[in-house]
């Protein structure tokens, strides 16, 4: 994986709308479609909350779309575990990279090499440690060869959480959503290229609102 390239933002990064949601220039979005493999019915994986825009932006331009909704799912198992562990009377607290592995078994269960993009989002800043890598390598299994992965991070914990509806090829509509649990961590970069080391090469976009795109092509 070489150290990422830097992008700029080009301009103003986010203007405010009504009722707290904010368009925001994303130009990791304009490089994910391009870079996004020529193949008839591409099929596309989407992690964050689903967002009929979203959707809609796909499936005119001939993706499949799969939603799944990582940080809601999570949290349901997390609660489904707790039930369990509480009916049970056990004092033993899980062991988390066990629970991080039965949560894979239970979730994205896909045929390998099936997506020719995913869109993660912001999702990697609300999992637990142990959950970051396993992912990062189960997504890298479900692209195709010469897919590529669109994630966003944040630079500081004190943000309000978000969720992403695509408007254009190259702008994004935040629109505030509830979270059981806020942002767990601000990752820096050498971080996330350890995270990802598996790709063969990476891009970020450095913007001006404390968050970061990076792309990552198999």
């Amino acid at each position: 994986l070489r150290p990422p390239e830097q992008g700029s933002s080009g301009g103003a990064e986010s203007s405010r709308r009504g009722g707290g949601e904010s368009v925001r220039r994303a130009n990791g979005l304009k490089d994910f479609l391009w870079l996004m493999p020529e193949v008839e019915q591409g099929r596309l994986l989407d992690l964050g909350p689903v967002a009929q825009a979203t959707v809609t932006f796909f499936t005119d331009r001939g993706f499949r779309v799969t939603t799944e909704d990582l940080v809601r799912t999570l949290a349901d198992f997390q609660e489904e575990q707790e039930g369990l562990r509480q009916g049970n009377s056990s004092d033993e607290p899980p062991d988390p990279s066990a629970l991080a592995a039965q949560f894979l078994r239970e979730n994205l269960r896909f045929e390998p090499e099936s997506f020719h993009g995913v869109l993660t989002w912001d999702v990697f800043d609300f999992l637990e440690n142990e959950l970051l890598k396993p992912l990062v390598e189960r997504l890298h299994g479900l692209l195709a060869p010469g897919g590529v992965l669109l994630a966003a991070f944040h630079d500081s914990t004190g943000v309000e959480p978000v969720t992403y509806r695509v408007r254009d090829n190259e702008t994004v509509d935040l629109v505030p959503v509830r979270r059981t649990q806020g942002i767990r961590r601000a990752l820096a970069n050498r971080e996330i290229l350890a995270l990802f080391e598996g790709f063969r090469s990476s891009r970020t976009y450095v913007g001006r609102d404390h968050l970061r795109e990076a792309l990552f092509l198999k």
